[in-house]
């Protein structure tokens, strides 16, 4: 896993450093600080976790549920859109659509109605952010040519390495490394694994994984919700035999942690309408690319 991710286009196209990051934001910047963008970065993973969810229980796709890792894909398809373009070139809401339609297809998921998302839109951001929403996207061949457009602009890199499975598999190795040091069972690792999870999705909503590989996020999130369970201490030794750059791992650890306190203090029902006040009205669409890619890059 680890091999076939250093050579992946994800590897080799898709980590950068803080610094980057902020300067291919610059046309963003002039209108959101750092501070705004990031609780930007929550509100988003947010929406499009809860376009999903409308999304499966909404009467045109009952019974259709769309797998975590979908919804993960496509939050990254959107940060990694928004890297190399502003708000104002694309409408953001007609391109998180656009990623959770795509995720499907390339996550092999069912699927779905190609306007669903886009009127679940209408449908979650007056009922949960108090945001009207009016779109005049219903036409199918309004979304196919976002889609073309969302290929385009990630160069066609559509495999997205997540930190989930070598987090697993990281935990698994804490759990034996354990057994065999102590002779004793981890207790409750039922609950950790639910912990740890529940922290590796909470990752989505800061840069980490634009900035980390996978098994850095997947390791750093063991040591936060290790910590949030009150059970840091038993990693340390565990820890030392990891074979991972401790100051990466300390940098991603430290991002986790200001996202988790920026989100505390983000009262979303009332600084969603604020930030969407200030939001770019999108110019002329990019004019979808001469020619479909074929060709997606792992």
């Amino acid at each position: 896993m680890a091999l076939d991710f250093w050579k992946s286009s994800h590897a080799q196209q898709w980590i950068f450093d803080k610094t980057e990051i902020w300067k291919q934001r610059a046309e963003d910047m002039k209108t959101y600080c750092e501070e705004e963008y990031s609780r930007l970065n929550i509100f988003w993973a947010n929406f499009i976790t809860a376009v999903a969810t409308e999304c499966a229980h909404s009467q045109a796709n009952v019974g259709c549920k769309l797998r975590q890792q979908v919804i993960a894909t496509a939050i990254v398809y959107f940060k990694r859109f928004y890297l190399r373009q502003s708000f104002r070139d694309m409408c953001p809401f007609l391109v998180a659509s656009t990623a959770l339609f795509l995720a499907c297809k390339v996550e092999e998921h069912t699927t779905l109605s190609v306007s669903s998302f886009l009127k679940n839109t209408a449908l979650v951001l007056p009922k949960r952010w108090g945001v009207a929403f009016e779109t005049n996207s219903a036409k199918n061949g309004v979304l196919y040519d976002s889609e073309f457009i969302l290929v385009e602009i990630l160069d066609c890199c559509l495999v997205v390495h997540h930190a989930m499975r070598p987090m697993f598999e990281l935990l698994e190795d804490w759990k034996q490394h354990t057994l065999t040091s102590t002779n004793t069972p981890v207790k409750d690792f039922d609950q950790i694994e639910i912990q740890c999870q529940k922290v590796v999705n909470d990752t989505l909503r800061c840069d980490v994984g634009l900035m980390f590989a996978p098994h850095c996020i997947g390791l750093a999130s063991i040591s936060v919700g290790m910590e949030l369970m009150g059970r840091g201490e038993e990693l340390e030794d565990w820890l030392v035999e990891v074979d991972t750059d401790m100051d990466k791992l300390a940098d991603c650890i430290n991002q986790i942690y200001t996202m988790y306190q920026l989100w505390r203090s983000f009262d979303e029902k009332e600084e969603v309408k604020k930030l969407m006040a200030k939001l770019p009205k999108p110019n002329t669409p990019i004019p979808p690319p001469q020619q479909q890619q074929s060709s997606y890059h792992m």
